[in-house]
């Protein structure tokens, strides 16, 4: 079963990572990729907190906690996964950004990603769509990239997502 999930997630990746071949959607994937680097998400929770005394604390408290619940068991899961990247295990495929450490599986830029959105979506609810429309869109970006494979974004989203409701859960 494995062997036809790892087969099926290499087909798909070689598809989606086609759109490397355009500058267009070369261009947009590093952007949004950027988008997905961790400094922004504690700048913004910083604004909000100061920028909303009532809610703003709570967003902050919510961030943090579940960047908290997130991060360890992603490394936990990256250290002991150790899943090779695609542009080190699909031939003729190469990073077009350098990644942040030598483990495909999960994705974190996809996990923070959808953490931040879902947390949002509580705190903006009228953003929601936007907000997974754009972390939707960093996952894809980790694909055109050539750093990870489309189970990789999924199993990062779901962590995120998963870590984002466990601290709701255990705050509001």
């Amino acid at each position: 079963m494995w062997q036809r999930l790892d087969s099926w997630d290499k087909r798909c990746f070689l598809i989606l990572n086609r759109a490397a071949d355009r500058p267009l959607c070369q261009l947009a994937a590093r952007q949004l990729s950027r988008s997905g680097d961790g400094a922004g998400y504690a700048l913004f929770a910083l604004v909000a907190a100061a920028a909303d005394p009532h809610q703003g604390p709570l967003l902050f408290g919510l961030l943090l906690m579940a960047y908290a619940i997130e991060l360890p068991l992603y490394w936990i899961l990256k250290t002991r996964l150790r899943r090779a990247r695609p542009c080190q295990a699909v031939a003729g495929c190469r990073a077009l950004v350098d990644p942040h450490d030598r483990f495909s599986l999960p994705s974190g830029h996809s996990a923070a990603a959808f953490l931040f959105a879902t947390i949002l979506c509580w705190y903006i609810p009228e953003l929601g769509p936007w907000c997974f429309l754009w972390s939707c869109g960093v996952a894809w970006a980790r694909i055109v990239l050539g750093v990870h494979y489309p189970g990789d974004v999924v199993a990062g989203a779901s962590l995120g997502t998963m870590a984002a409701l466990m601290s709701m859960n255990m705050l509001l």
